[in-house]
């Protein structure tokens, strides 16, 4: 039973948490791409990349890519809530155990029990869920700024605008903690059920002692 494995993630959320993370890498590259960044810190010389430059190209990419995060984004809100899976929501007192597991790492003590989720898992969960919101909210209203359909406050833009940087920014810097987070060698075992959707057993048994497996 030692070496066995139990199922933590299946397909689809393995599918929706990959499209989510690639589309999101792409749409922060083609974002800044927008911009004359690039040229200005010859991006566009290094080898395949002369095309980083281009503005339509970079906005045709960036509009693809928001399709696909906007779309996986949505179907992963209805697609947990249909089963009702909440196992990922914070609940009250996450901050809390948050600093008690990190306490724990740091002096080597036994964390406290811990559930399919660990309560920074949680925490991490709900700050991304809510800057994907921001940024597809931001960018839907600046694509309809695009349109021309309508004239907006110019006040209003500036804010939608600096929002949807700041909320880019707050995506990376999440991005980069998920990735620092394995970094931890208590997480590693986590990082091949991203790609198997397993997990095993024993180490879910023992520091998952409050997951119902």
């Amino acid at each position: 039973m030692k070496n066995s494995f139990v199922s933590r993630h299946d397909g689809a959320v393995r599918l929706t948490h990959w499209a989510v993370a690639i589309s999101g890498l792409v749409l922060i590259f083609s974002g800044f791409g927008t911009m004359p960044l690039y040229g200005r810190f010859y991006v566009n010389e290094l080898p395949g990349l002369s095309w980083s430059t281009n503005f339509l190209i970079q906005q045709v990419i960036h509009y693809m890519a928001a399709m696909i995060f906007t779309a996986a984004v949505f179907f992963h809100l209805v697609f947990h809530l249909r089963r009702r899976e909440f196992a990922a929501v914070p609940r009250k007192g996450d901050v809390k155990e948050s600093i008690e597991i990190i306490k724990a790492m740091v002096t080597d003590q036994e964390e406290p029990p811990n559930g399919k989720f660990l309560a920074e898992q949680r925490l991490a969960y709900a700050a991304m869920g809510l800057t994907s919101l921001l940024l597809i909210t931001t960018g839907l209203i600046k694509v309809y700024k695009n349109t021309g359909v309508i004239t907006l406050d110019p006040t209003f833009l500036q804010v939608v605008t600096l929002t949807h940087t700041l909320a880019t920014m707050a995506f990376l810097g999440l991005f980069v903690a998920h990735l620092g987070a394995f970094l931890i060698k208590a997480n590693r075992p986590l990082l091949p059920s991203m790609f198997t959707g397993k997990v095993r057993r024993d180490y879910a048994e023992h520091r998952h002692r409050e997951w119902d497996i």
